[in-house]
């Protein structure tokens, strides 16, 4: 076995690595070989959330009778997009008819449904919003952006915070009033 054939093999079986794990060593390549193509580099959480949301919404497009097409997609198409989407939910939401409507802190389990939070579906819209125009939509024809999936969410925050009991407030943005000093002047 050749020098470089050792190191390699060594390098495989991990030993002489400082980790002690199997498999974690340095492989060295012979001169005159090809190197490993390199890999993409890693996408951060956020855009790979969004790639992710963006390649669900494609599917559920096409999964619809008849098939969409992701550039005749519209606003209607991302409302129900979002209502399939509560199926699968994790934020229970109490109905008027439940003893604990408008409960935050409920004193036992109910058969209310769960839906997804207002939260989760918000930044949902966001992400979607900014792949539609990094795929070559263009701003204006953006279905995320409608005035109609705003007045959705707005109505889902507020039928979730009174079903909760937790009322929501915007946070108001404090303006900085400049204090003016009175000089006292003896006169």
């Amino acid at each position: 076995m050749s020098r470089d054939q050792l190191i390699k093999r060594r390098s495989e079986l991990g030993e002489g690595s400082s980790t002690g794990g199997g498999g974690g060593g340095v492989v060295i390549i012979p001169s005159g070989s090809q190197q490993p193509p390199l890999a993409p580099p890693q996408l951060s959480r956020y855009e790979s959330q969004k790639r992710r949301d963006w390649n669900t919404f494609g599917q559920y497009l096409k999964n619809q009778r008849p098939p969409v097409a992701l550039s005749h997609s519209n606003y209607n198409h991302v409302l129900d997009f979002l209502r399939y989407l509560d199926q699968f939910g994790k934020t229970k939401v109490h109905l008027q008819s439940c003893a604990y409507f408008g409960h935050p802190d409920p004193a036992g389990p109910c058969t209310c449904p769960l839906r997804q939070a207002w939260g989760s579906l918000d930044a949902l819209i966001g992400r979607l919003r900014a792949a539609y125009e990094e795929n070559g939509g263009s701003p204006e024809t953006n279905p995320f952006a409608s005035g109609a999936i705003r007045v959705y969410l707005r109505e889902i925050r507020d039928s979730q915070a009174k079903a909760r009991g937790i009322p929501y407030k915007k946070k108001k943005k404090t303006r900085k009033i400049p204090i003016l000093r009175q000089t006292n002047k003896e006169t």
